[in-house]
């Protein structure tokens, strides 16, 4: 009897300790999504935005975050953003998916590393897209829109590679469309014949004032040429395509950790 209820208490510490442990590891805090350690914007700013990146990531699926240091230290951004991405916990899933833009203040560098699906979410077109809407405003310290647009764009390109093909060379989200350009098409090809009518309406109008002759000897005499001009009138010109040898997609490499990410740099 002892024995057997010596088991059943051994049963229920292993499974107390087992449901702790789960418990633990599903509870575990994410890194905040917004570390401004550079204090580039106010606590209630910092917040908000912290609140707007943690609501994309959890509906995505997928860690969108923003960091502001002010030195790299003896690191690249590219290096200081990898690092800083992989030893700090971010990246959702099993395979760490997420992107995230890395500022740092002392020369004014920018980076992006992205991991896992975020490889996928964001080509390297897509960056340089996302990063051309946003470094504007970096530029001149508005960093409160520059953060706010980058979050936005991080959003429709997340959700543009889950539900359709990612934003990619030759197509993002303000290509205009084939049915677009036949609605541009149309009022101009219209336009085009109405002024056509009225220009062959007038000229014809003209010409009913010109009497006819009877003969050719009628016309002598009123044509006084006074100078000859050889005229170039047109060129042909074959224009041949060159060869693009950049299909899209995204770059990777290897970061310390030994993980692989995407990614592009610069300077705001």
């Amino acid at each position: 009897m002892r024995r057997k209820l010596f088991t059943i208490i051994l049963s229920l510490i292993l499974l107390t300790g087992s449901v702790m442990v789960v418990s633990a590891e599903e509870g575990a805090e994410h890194p905040a999504r917004f570390v401004d350690d550079a204090y580039l914007l106010s606590e209630e700013q910092g917040e908000a935005l912290n609140d707007k990146l943690d609501e994309i990531s959890e509906r995505q699926n997928c860690d969108v975050c923003i960091v502001t240091v002010n030195s790299l230290g003896n690191k690249t951004s590219t290096e200081f953003a990898d690092d800083y991405y992989d030893y700090n916990g971010y990246g959702l899933g099993k395979n760490y998916d997420g992107i995230m833009l890395v500022l740092s203040m002392e020369d004014r560098d920018w980076a992006i590393t992205t991991c896992g699906y975020g490889i996928t979410a964001f080509t390297d077109a897509g960056q340089e897209y996302i990063m051309d809407r946003v470094l504007p405003s970096l530029g001149e310290d508005d960093y409160v829109t520059g953060f706010d647009k980058f979050a936005n764009q991080c959003d429709i390109f997340i959700e543009q590679a889950r539900t359709d093909k990612p934003y990619d060379k030759g197509h993002m989200p303000d290509s205009m469309t084939a049915r677009a350009y036949v609605m541009l098409i149309i009022p101009c090809f219209i336009a085009a014949l109405i002024i056509s009518f009225v220009k062959r309406s007038r000229k014809k109008k003209s010409l009913k004032m010109v009497k006819k002759k009877a003969g050719a000897r009628e016309y002598i005499g009123s044509v006084d040429i006074r100078e000859k001009r050889d005229k170039f009138l047109y060129d042909n010109v074959v224009r041949v395509p060159l060869d693009d040898d950049d299909d899209g997609g995204s770059s990777t490499h290897t970061s310390s950790s030994g993980r692989t990410h995407g990614g592009s740099s610069g300077k705001f």
